[in-house]
């Protein structure tokens, strides 16, 4: 006899895929400059960023040439007192884009919370004297 639990919910056979997980942005220094830039819209000096994210100028650059192509950011480049500058700023589509990975990274902190406390609770029912 196959007996399905009524009460609970059909789960979706991908639901731990997390395809919103965009594979431009999850990389941990441009999740860093989006998150940079996302908290100044009037964006950020490359000498700011490359201090506030803890990178080389190479790698910073490297990362900004791939959000750029991808036109999560743009880029500006003046001078400013004949010092050259380069000023980054995230873009509308940049901060929909990451707001959209926000939102799935939260689905999968709550699935793990989820988990943990449904093992926990386990383990704690299986142990001796429970």
């Amino acid at each position: 006899m196959n007996m399905k639990n009524r009460s609970s919910k059909p789960q979706s056979p991908h639901r731990f895929a997390y395809g919103g997980l965009d594979r431009v942005i999850h990389e941990r220094a441009r999740l860093g400059v989006l998150t940079s830039l996302v908290g100044h819209p009037g964006g950020l000096l490359f000498a700011d960023l490359k201090q506030l994210c803890g990178l080389t100028d190479g790698n910073l650059s490297r990362h900004l040439q791939i959000l750029e192509t991808a036109e999560l950011i743009e880029i500006f480049k003046g001078y400013k007192h004949k010092r050259p500058q380069t000023l980054c700023r995230i873009t509308a589509q940049g901060r929909k884009r990451y707001l959209d990975y926000l939102a799935v990274l939260e689905q999968v902190v709550l699935d793990a919370a989820v988990a943990v406390k449904s093992n926990s609770d386990r383990a704690a029912r299986d142990l001796p004297g429970n």
